[in-house]
Order: structure tokens, then sequence, then C-alpha cells
């Protein structure tokens, strides 16, 4: 029996983009249709995260055009990462496989194909991970790859390279339903989830239109979430510096001591400027990252959703 597959697309202002890259991904269903590869009742499901401009205007006419579109509207704008598990969730109700990917017509459309043939043979997560760089600016590849060592050297299980482009099937789905936190970091949490899985190989090409909603500002908040959600070392390298500043103080003091006690002593403000900046410096970071920590909890203990469904556009009966 072939499988059921819904493509789920996160769009954020892509009124410009929409236009160019739709027609693509139904494409893209039909090809797969017709080589036998996917069921003809496959899916291109849309969910609009609280956009401005008129993607929303865009996505109604698609789905009145063609019931092969489908689409939900969030209240409000959530972030990527909530507008896509909004989407994953609600395709898993009618999907034997997702695979999520950008709008913005940078993720090859043809790596599809080789997902669906990974999931033949009997693997529920396939990641779509990059071959190369060669599109990004210099500073782009250096953060990126700064980005991933980092993450990796916080302990946090991730694959390099691999965004939001993959195949999960609806047993995954299922198991990631159990994950309530509100601190989303599906690229730490997909792999924790087990089932078998495989990596596709593709090129990323340019955006088709319109200009990048993930500025190195998310990427940073990104990175933030990935860390404090996933890893509690931070505050172990607190206090691992606490130690260290302690028996560096307490040297501080013997050797002080020591001075007063031969006579050998000189008033000096300028070093005990520079200790009392230093220890100042390392409390107030501690004292940020231990607020970040705290922070995700505030959130997590609230239970509020982390998304609310407005509206929906072709979504077949449960």
């Amino acid at each position: 029996m072939t499988p059921v597959l819904y493509l789920v697309i996160p769009c954020y202002n892509e009124e410009q983009v929409l236009p160019l890259t739709s027609g693509k991904f139904k494409s893209k269903l039909d090809e797969l249709a017709e080589a036998g590869k996917i069921s003809g009742e496959s899916r291109v499901m849309f969910v609009n995260d609280g956009s401005k401009d008129s993607t929303w205007d865009i996505l109604s006419s698609l789905c009145d055009e063609d019931p092969r579109y489908c689409a939900i509207s969030l209240s409000r704008n959530r972030g990527h990462q909530n507008a896509l598990i909004a989407g994953l969730m609600e395709a898993k109700e009618h999907a034997d496989i997702t695979i999520s990917m950008d709008c913005d017509g940078q993720d090859d459309i043809n790596a599809i194909g080789q997902m669906v043939d990974e999931y033949a043979k009997g693997n529920e997560i396939v990641f779509g991970v990059r071959n190369d760089r060669s599109t990004d600016t210099w500073f782009k590849r250096t953060t990126a790859q700064s980005y991933y060592k980092f993450l990796k050297g916080m302990g946090v299980d991730i694959i390099p390279d691999h965004a939001d482009y993959r195949l999960m099937s609806s047993r995954v789905l299922d198991a990631l339903e159990g994950y309530g936190e509100v601190n989303l970091f599906l690229r730490g949490i997909i792999p924790q989830l087990g089932f078998k899985q495989s990596v596709v190989y593709y090129s990323r090409a340019e955006r088709e239109a319109g200009t990048t909603h993930y500025p190195l500002s998310k990427m940073a908040s990104l990175a933030i979430d990935g860390v404090t959600s996933f890893s509690v070392r931070p505050l172990r390298m607190i206090t691992l510096l606490g130690l260290l500043v302690a028996f560096l103080s307490f040297v501080g003091i013997i050797y002080v001591l020591v001075s007063v006690f031969t006579g050998y002593y000189v008033d000096g403000w300028a070093s005990t400027t520079c200790i009392i900046c230093f220890v100042s410096g390392i409390q107030m970071i501690s004292l940020g990252v231990i607020g970040e920590y705290v922070g995700k909890i505030y959130l997590e203990t609230k239970h509020r959703p982390r998304y609310i469904v407005s509206e929906r556009l072709n979504i077949p009966e449960k």
C-alpha cells in the first residue's frame, strides 16, 4: 500500500515566494504519485505563522483552486519551531509520512523522492543534510560551522548541516507528541526519538524570492535554546569556574597576608580594581546563565499551549 505523504511547510510573510514555489511542491507530489511511490491522497500543507502580509490570502486562493493544497493559520506569530510542530501534529492524523521543509525553495525538492525511497527501505526518520555550503557567504558559513561545533561541545545531540528538512513516519510523530515542552528545539529532539534513521544529502539553492526570516539574531537565540533545553553543561562550567576563582582568591589572600607579615606591603588601587571587576564580571555572567535556565523553567511550569489554530482550509475529516 502506497503511503499518504503530507509536505508540511511553515510560512511567515512569504507573499513573494509562494507563487513561485507552491506549484513546484504540488508537481513533485503528482510526479511521485504517478510513479506509484505515494498515494494520490497526499497533500501540501502550509502553516501560516501569523503573517502580516498577504500570505494567508494567497494560501486561501491556492486551497480554493486545488484540494491537494491545505492550510492552517495560527492565531498569532509563534515562531518557526512552533509553527512546524503545529503542522506536524495536524498532519499526523491524516498522513502515513510527513516531510517538513521551508517555503523559500532552497531545500531541493528532488530529495523528497530519495526520502520516500529511504522510508520504503524501513527508515522512519530521514534527515535532509546539506552536502556543502558553497552558496553561503563566508560569514554565514563560518557562523554555521561554529554553531554546530558549539552545540556538540555543549553535549547536544545534533546532526551538522541539518535544519528542518526531514521525513518522519506517523509512529515517530506519535512519539514526538509526547514531548510537551514549550521551548522547542526540534533539531535536538528528533535524533533522541530513536527509530530507524538514515540521511539524504542534497545541495541547497539560493532563495527564490524575498528575504530570509532567520537572521543572525534568531540563529543565536536558537543556539541558546538548543543548549539550555538539552544540556546542563553551562551550569557545571559555572561551578568549575567558581571553584577556580575561589582557589585563585584563596591564593591571593595568602599572598597578601605573607606580604603584610614580611613588611613588604604597598597600597595599590589598580590591582584591587582589576580583581573586583574580574570577579564582578564572572558573577554577572553566571547570573545570566542561571537566569536563562530559570526563565525556561518559568515558561514550562505555565503549561500554556504552544500554538492556537485559528483557521483551517481543506483539512480532511478525521
